[in-house]
C-alpha cells in the first residue's frame, strides 16, 4: 500500500502497489530518485516529455513568462502568448484546421472535440447525434471521453451513464501479420454499415496508434479508406492525437503520416514539452462558422479556469521551436528504434511486434493478458533493477523515450529489456 499519508495515486491499486519511488530530479532522458538511483525514463513520464527533463530553453520561456503575466481569464481578453501559439500551430497542423480552442488536459481536449460535433449539427439544426468510435480505444477518463472509449474495467462503475457508442473493429497490426488485410476489410465494410443511415455526427479515432489500450498499430491505408468514407457521409472526423501528435509516429501529426484530414483535432501531452498541463481543439472554419451567427443559442458554451494558461503556451512554444530543430530526429525514429525491437522480436517471450515512428511495442507471451496481468509489475519492477522506468500496459510492453535519446542509448535500453526477459 503506498506509504505517504495523504496522497491518492492514478490508476494504483490502493492495497496492493508497491510504494511509489520518489523523485527529486530529472535531466534529459535520466531521473534521479531519492536514493540516489537514476532511472532511463522509456516512456517520457506517461508519455509527455519530448526533449528530455529540465530542458534548459523550456525552462527559461516559462520564467521569462512568469515574470511577466502568469494568468489572466481568456473570456473577453487575451494575450500574446496565446495568439502566438494559435497561429504556429495552425502553420504546421493538417490543412484545413485553423480555429483553436484551449483546455487543460487530453480528456477535456476530447471532451471539446464531442461538444463541437455535436452543437456543430445542432446549429445546423440538423438532427444527428450518433457518435461512432473504435474497439479498444481510450479516450479520457471525464464521462465524455470514457464514453468514446472501449468500456472495460477503467469505466465499469459508470457505465450507466455514459451516452451510447457505437463501437467499429480496429484492424490492428504487427509484423508478419497475414490477416491485416481481411481486417481492414470487415472494419470498412462496418463503417459502412454504420454510415449508411446518413445520421452519424462523428467518428473518433487514435490515428496509427491506439495508445492506452495497448499501443494498438494500424496501416495508413485503412484510416485513409475510413476518411474517404466518412467525408462521403457528411459526418465529422475526430482525431485524438493526444498521444500521437508532435512527432511520436515520425511526423508532426500522425493524421499527417496517414494522410487523412480530420475536422477536428484533440492535442495535449507533448504540446508543452511534458512541461505544463495544457491542451488544444482545433476545429476547421466550416465547424467554427456555424458558432457564428449571432444566435445566443450557438455559442460555445465552454471554459476552464486555466485556459491559454500564459505559463503553458510560452512552455508551448518553446517545444515547437525545439521540435522544428529536432525534424531530422523525429523522421528517423522508426529506424532508430528498428534494431531493438527486431532483437526484442527474437525472443520467445515476445509476440506480435509493433513499430510507428518512435513508439515500439510488442505483447508478452502469458496465459493470463490484459491490463492486470501480473506480468507486467514484474517487468516494471526488473526494469528498475536495471536503471529503467518501464510501466507496461498489462502484458504489453512498449518503448517510447524522449527525442534526446540517441542511437547508442536506445539499443542498450533494448539489450537490457531482452535481458530481463530471460528472468521473468
Amino acid at each position: 500500500m503506498p506509504s505517504h499519508p495523504h496522497l491518492w495515486f492514478p490508476f494504483t491499486s490502493v492495497k496492493d502497489a508497491p510504494d511509489p519511488l520518489k523523485v527529486v530530479s530529472g535531466r534529459g532522458a535520466r531521473l534521479t530518485l531519492a536514493d540516489g538511483r537514476e532511472l532511463i525514463d522509456c516512456i517520457s513520464s506517461w508519455w509527455v516529455n519530448l526533449h528530455g527533463h529540465a530542458h534548459p530553453q523550456i525552462v527559461e520561456a516559462i520564467a521569462q513568462q512568469a515574470a511577466t503575466l502568469e494568468h489572466v481569464i481568456f473570456a473577453g481578453f487575451s494575450h500574446e502568448p496565446a495568439e502566438r501559439l494559435a497561429m504556429e500551430l495552425c502553420e504546421i497542423l493538417p490543412e484545413g484546421l485553423t480555429r483553436v480552442f484551449f483546455s487543460d488536459n487530453g480528456s477535456t481536449a476530447v471532451e471539446v472535440a464531442l461538444k463541437m460535433a455535436l452543437q456543430y449539427w445542432h446549429n445546423l439544426d440538423q438532427p444527428r447525434s450518433r457518435i461512432l468510435a473504435f474497439d479498444g480505444a481510450y479516450h479520457g477518463d471525464t464521462f465524455g471521453a470514457m464514453s468514446v472509449g472501449e468500456r472495460s474495467l477503467f469505466n465499469a462503475p459508470f457505465e450507466k451513464l455514459l451516452f451510447s457508442v457505437e463501437f467499429l473493429p480496429y484492424p490492428e497490426t504487427w509484423w508478419g501479420d497475414e490477416t491485416v488485410a481481411e481486417k481492414e476489410a470487415a472494419a470498412i465494410a462496418a463503417v459502412e454499415q454504420a454510415l449508411a443511415a446518413g445520421d452519424v455526427a462523428a467518428v473518433i479515432l487514435e490515428p496509427l496508434v491506439q495508445g492506452a489500450g495497448g499501443m494498438r498499430m494500424a496501416r495508413p491505408q485503412f484510416l485513409q479508406q475510413l476518411a474517404a468514407r466518412v467525408q462521403a457521409a457528411g459526418s465529422l472526423l475526430i482525431a485524438d492525437e493526444v498521444m500521437t501528435g508532435f512527432g511520436r509516429t515520425g511526423a508532426w501529426f500522425a493524421c499527417q503520416r496517414a494522410g487523412i484530414q480530420p475536422d477536428l483535432i484533440c492535442l495535449s501531452k507533448g504540446l508543452t514539452g511534458g512541461f505544463l498541463p495544457l491542451s488544444i481543439t482545433v476545429a476547421t472554419e466550416a465547424i467554427y462558422d456555424t458558432f457564428c451567427s449571432g444566435n445566443p443559442d450557438h455559442t460555445f458554451y465552454h471554459g476552464h479556469s486555466y485556459t491559454a494558461n500564459p505559463l503553458g503556451c510560452a512552455a508551448a512554444i518553446a517545444s515547437l521551436d525545439l521540435l522544428r530543430k529536432s525534424e531530422a530526429i523525429v523522421r528517423s525514429l522508426e529506424a532508430a528504434h528498428r534494431p531493438g525491437l527486431e532483437l526484442l522480436a527474437q525472443h520467445p517471450k515476445v509476440t506480435k511486434p509493433r513499430l510507428t515512428g518512435g513508439v515500439a511495442a510488442c505483447d508478452l507471451v502469458s496465459d493470463r493478458g490484459g491490463y492486470l496481468d501480473p506480468i507486467g509489475l514484474r517487468v516494471r519492477q526488473a526494469a528498475i533493477a536495471r536503471g529503467l522506468l518501464l510501466r507496461p500496459l498489462g502484458n504489453v510492453l512498449y518503448v517510447l523515450p524522449p527525442f534526446c535519446l540517441d542511437t547508442a542509448e536506445l539499443q542498450e535500453i533494448y539489450t537490457a529489456i531482452a535481458d530481463l526477459l530471460d528472468e521473468i
